[in-house]
């Protein structure tokens, strides 16, 4: 039987690489669908929780890991030399940058042998990670080939760019419109036949190409807006503007103009990564991407900003950084989930602790820190409670999670330095609030 009638009567297995925020939403996605799914991960952990019906992502129901565990049609799995087993197989693996803002592709480039490895006739292999142009087509295909299987004819080689925005309501894997590109048509349109399976709109581009600019595109616009803002901010409270009411004024223009908020810095997996990758692309042909790196530039300034105004801000009252005791809220990257990746929140503890400062944090969703690729913080959130912001000399507002009672903190902090606006709305003195 066809791939094609596999997909249409949902008898094709499903595989998955890489259970996390963007591959277990995925794989639930599929088993809605009627699918059975693998779902592969080198997590061991993870497994286990998926094979006892326990989520380990805070964003997302328990109820999906139950509903994964109870039907028998998801089965989480540590085996590589299973990948010969799915009919298709959607890679969600990290791409995070180098040392010097280069790609690191190594999470692709492995994941691929491993396919490659055990690569069969009829298989559909999809790339979701984001990276630059031409890696599906450059990186993977050439290893995929390379046993003598031909593209097109003997399997299918496509990408279709991850759109997950973690802890956002209103929107699910079904339903935020899915970007499939292939390598040559066969490719894209047997793997927009399978996500059409799942997905309420599938939109099929010319090639696989396409759809890894599209997605560059959506996280580099928000990068260059948002550093935007963040230079305004700058700029604006030097003059002494309320960088906030303006950009609330300029939203009340119906046509040409969308709000972006300034905050300490860029976090998440998306938009302080995505854009390097195409400003290392640009290399290759000779240009460069001014743009981008500019943005990068004001964007990565913003925790030093951001110190330097609670330095200053503690240096009003007679007090210096060194031996000053500061609490951070909020660890994660944005409001209302426990993401940490990229969070500025871990570079502003680090150059607070650079500085002589004794910091700690708090945060709902993060009880403890865990090992990252630049940081290791061996942390545990603290409670928030008046006595315990009474015993700080500042706190710093690093992330706006909607559970915080910002009246409490108003009323119990002798100072705060406040990143996300996230008190403009209290009552009583605000003589001991400042933006930053």
């Amino acid at each position: 039987m066809t791939i094609d009638k596999r997909i249409a009567d949902r008898s094709a297995v499903v595989g998955v690489i890489g259970l996390g925020y963007v591959g277990l939403p995925l794989a639930h996605a599929f088993h809605d669908a009627g699918f059975r799914v693998l779902g592969f991960d080198t997590d061991r952990r993870k497994i286990a929780m998926l094979k006892a019906g326990e989520s380990y992502l805070e964003h997302l129901a328990g109820d999906l890991a139950r509903e994964l565990a109870a039907t028998g049609r998801f089965e989480p799995t540590e085996e590589r030399a299973r990948l010969a087993e799915p009919d298709a197989i959607l890679i969600c693996v990290p791409t995070p940058l180098g040392r010097h803002l280069e790609p690191d592709l190594s999470f692709i480039e492995s994941t691929t042998d491993d396919i490659a490895a055990t690569l069969r006739p009829g298989q559909l292999v999809v790339l979701e990670s984001t990276t630059y142009p031409g890696t599906t087509r450059e990186v993977m295909l050439p290893r995929l080939e390379a046993r003598g299987l031909a593209c097109g004819r003997d399997f299918f080689l496509a990408f279709s760019p991850e759109r997950e925005d973690p802890g956002r309501t209103g929107f699910t894997t079904r339903s935020i419109p899915k970007l499939v590109g292939g390598i040559e048509p066969n490719s894209g349109r047997v793997a927009s036949a399978l996500y059409a399976t799942a997905i309420e709109r599938v939109i099929g581009v010319s090639s696989a190409e396409v759809a890894e600019s599209a997605k560059l595109l959506e996280n580099i616009y928000r990068a260059v807006n948002i550093a935007l803002v963040n230079e305004l901010k700058v700029l604006l409270t030097a003059m002494g503007v309320d960088v906030w009411e303006v950009i609330a004024a300029a939203a009340t223009k119906p046509f040409g103009f969308q709000p972006f908020y300034p905050g300490p810095g860029l976090g998440g997996h998306c938009i302080p990564i995505d854009p390097f990758y195409l400003t290392w692309k640009a290399r290759e042909v000779g240009l460069s991407t001014k743009f981008i790196e500019l943005a990068g530039e004001i964007n990565r300034a913003m925790p030093e900003y951001v110190v330097g105004r609670l330095c200053a801000a503690l240096n009003d009252r007679g007090k210096t950084a060194r031996g000053s005791r500061i609490l951070v809220l909020g660890l994660a990257y944005k409001p209302d989930v426990g993401d940490v990746r990229e969070s500025p929140s871990l570079e502003l503890i680090e150059l607070l602790r650079d500085r002589g400062a004794e910091v700690d944090y708090n945060d709902p969703y993060v009880s403890v820190t865990h090992k990252m690729r630049r940081y290791d913080l061996q942390m545990r959130s603290v409670p928030l409670t008046p006595d315990s912001l009474a015993r700080y000399d500042c706190v710093l507002v690093a992330t706006h999670h909607a559970c915080y009672d910002w009246q409490l903190v108003a009323d119990h902090a002798r100072l705060i330095v406040d990143t996300r606006n996230a008190l403009a709305s209290v009552e009583g003195r605000r003589d001991h609030i400042v933006s930053a």
